[in-house]
């Protein structure tokens, strides 16, 4: 496993001051630009007590190693913001790669003013984590995303650097999460008080499914119609702090029953952790997109769509597709593509992207999809020969015999998945050089 470094840079710490949260911000992409320490908003949060609680647990899934939990120095990332104009939006991603956390702060939450929109990384130091955790219901939070230069003046010599490991899979299951999230549906909710013992009464370990039962949500110990699945409830804990705030609890999950999404709406604001399919499995080596991915035509589409996007709260396809002058279905396609390489997000409450950049140089961001690399380099090599709808690949550990039908393929990558995590570098290549002689026979 590859592993990049990304280099943090504070021009102070974050802080937590007589009701005054002052978050540090490291470089990132705001619509002026790249800035090394871009300011975003500073006002009032209208919900101090469940915005100070969800941003802890945000904070905590950043530092939680949910497989194999030990210690392990290093591992500590610092969350990324992104400021949509009426919204800010909190990411975390755990350290073992299967839990994805996100605080939406909506616009009924927030009340001052945006200084522009965009992406960077916030600090959260052990101190903050201690003054958030005794925010009271009473108490007044004002908010500032990005330190003002009378702030920062004010603290001489106080810079803060950090440098921590970004490995490959980690960079990838951050992006690909998106993607993922962007295939479930809602299949379940559950309102107040039913939230709350539904929660606290889930087992801690194992593996369950969760369906809709009338107004009430039933566990099961196999898979039923409409189920979703829910593997270690105990990834669910940073939900735990959040229920004396709860409007609701929502469930979302894909066809598969792989994957699932548990949203909770607070006042103003929504709380949601996606987890991996397994407590041992991180969501990098899913790669059900790939596919979709492996053509030239979708990386043209995305350079386009990228250009376009400009840190909306909420992507509209119809509109995109006309100002991209191209069909719906390959904005689409090209969506994917920026989701995979992190530039965005998916809201699935609203069931729309949004836009955002995550802060990472770009030189790591080139790690987030190897196994379509190596699938190029196959294809380009001359690796691939096509037989009809069988195909061999030659590779340095032997030839592969593919099926382009049922996308099978005699590697142990597809003998130990089944295709349960996307096709492997050998059917995607041989795709590849068939979807080319298609295109030259026309």
């Amino acid at each position: 496993m590859t592993s990049a470094t990304q280099a943090y840079t504070y021009a102070a710490p974050s802080s937590l001051v007589d009701g005054r949260l002052g978050l540090a911000t490291s470089g990132g992409r705001a619509l002026s630009g790249p800035a090394v320490a871009p300011r975003f908003f500073s006002g009032v949060v209208t919900q101090a007590a469940p915005a100070a609680a969800a941003l802890l647990g945000v904070a905590d899934v950043a530092l939680a190693r949910y497989h194999q939990p030990q210690a392990r120095p290093g591992w500590v990332r610092d969350p990324v913001v992104t400021c949509n104009g009426d919204r800010l939006r909190f990411e975390s991603f755990s350290a073992c790669g299967g839990v994805y956390a996100r605080l939406d702060l909506l616009n009924g939450a927030l009340d001052g003013e945006v200084f522009d929109r965009g992406t960077t990384n916030v600090d959260v130091n052990a101190p903050l984590r201690e003054a958030l955790a005794r925010i009271g219901t009473r108490d007044p939070l004002h908010l500032g995303v990005g330190l003002d230069e009378l702030v920062v003046t004010t603290m001489d010599g106080a810079v803060v650097e950090k440098k921590v490991p970004l490995p490959e899979r980690w960079l990838r299951g951050f992006a690909e999460v998106q993607v993922i999230a962007s295939g479930m549906d809602q299949r379940g909710e559950l309102a107040g008080m039913a939230a709350v013992r539904f929660l606290r009464g889930l087992p801690r370990k194992g593996m369950v499914w969760v369906a809709q039962a009338g107004r009430d949500l039933k566990v099961f110990d196999r898979q039923v119609p409409g189920s979703v699945r829910l593997a270690a409830p105990n990834r669910l804990g940073t939900l735990l702090p959040l229920l004396r705030f709860a409007k609701s609890l929502r469930m979302y999950g894909p066809a598969d029953a792989a994957s699932s999404a548990w949203e909770l709406e607070l006042p103003g604001m929504r709380y949601t952790l996606t987890l991996s399919p397994e407590r041992w499995r991180g969501f990098s080596g899913e790669g059900a997109v790939l596919d979709d991915l492996a053509t030239d035509e979708v990386e043209n589409d995305a350079d386009v769509v990228g250009m376009l996007l400009n840190f909306e709260p909420e992507i509209e396809i119809g509109l995109l597709a006309d100002r991209a002058g191209m069909p719906a279905d390959r904005v689409r396609a090209a969506l994917t593509q920026l989701g995979v390489a992190g530039r965005v997000g998916y809201d699935l409450s609203e069931a729309a992207h949004f836009h955002r950049e995550l802060p990472y140089d770009k030189d790591n961001v080139i790690l987030l999809n190897p196994r379509l690399a190596k699938a190029r380099k196959l294809a380009e090599a001359g690796a691939v020969h096509l037989e009809g709808e069988l195909a061999t690949v030659l590779t340095s550990g032997g030839a592969r015999r593919v099926s382009l039908t049922d996308g099978s393929c005699t590697c142990e990558w597809w003998w130990d998945h089944r295709g349960s995590r996307g096709p492997c570098k050998h059917v995607l290549a041989a795709r590849i050089v068939a979807r080319a002689a298609v295109e030259v026979s026309r």
